[in-house]
């Protein structure tokens, strides 16, 4: 498992990110499907949409984890980032967004906008599946 990951960061950063939406589904559910709890990630990207850091920001309870977007924001300036793809995890195997999802993400997105940082989308990890804000027309 830790050989895909580390395969799967590599290949990321060698190449445009969105050459392959699956493959940002597949890295993403490799980190986030086993967790337990609740937890909110971020992909940093280039302006050529290269990974420049996956990171956990935000770790919370079953079902619930607060999310900041000045911290969201503040990583973005501090890695010298042009997008952002948000992840998040549900424990309960359901990759459907809830409300709260959704409102998460116009918050961040907001703040966003505010210092020229795209959100390109918002994967959802699910125990079977994983669910792009994107691709729903969430976005």
């Amino acid at each position: 498992l830790e050989i895909s990951r580390r395969v799967l960061a590599q290949q990321l950063t060698e190449r445009a990110l969105f050459d392959s939406p699956q493959r940002v589904k597949d890295y993403l559910a490799l980190h986030l499907r086993p967790l337990t709890h609740e937890a909110f990630g971020v992909l940093f990207l280039d302006s050529q949409h290269r990974l420049l850091a996956f990171e956990v920001m935000f770790h919370g309870t079953l079902a619930h984890t607060s999310v900041y977007p000045r911290e969201i924001v503040k990583r973005a300036l501090a890695l010298n980032a042009a997008a952002v793809v948000l992840a998040h995890n549900h424990p309960s195997g359901v990759a459907e967004p809830s409300r709260a999802d959704e409102a998460v993400t116009q918050a961040v997105r907001a703040a966003l906008q505010l210092v020229d940082v795209r959100v390109l989308d918002h994967l959802v990890v699910g125990a079977a599946s994983v669910l792009s804000f994107a691709e729903r027309g969430l976005l």
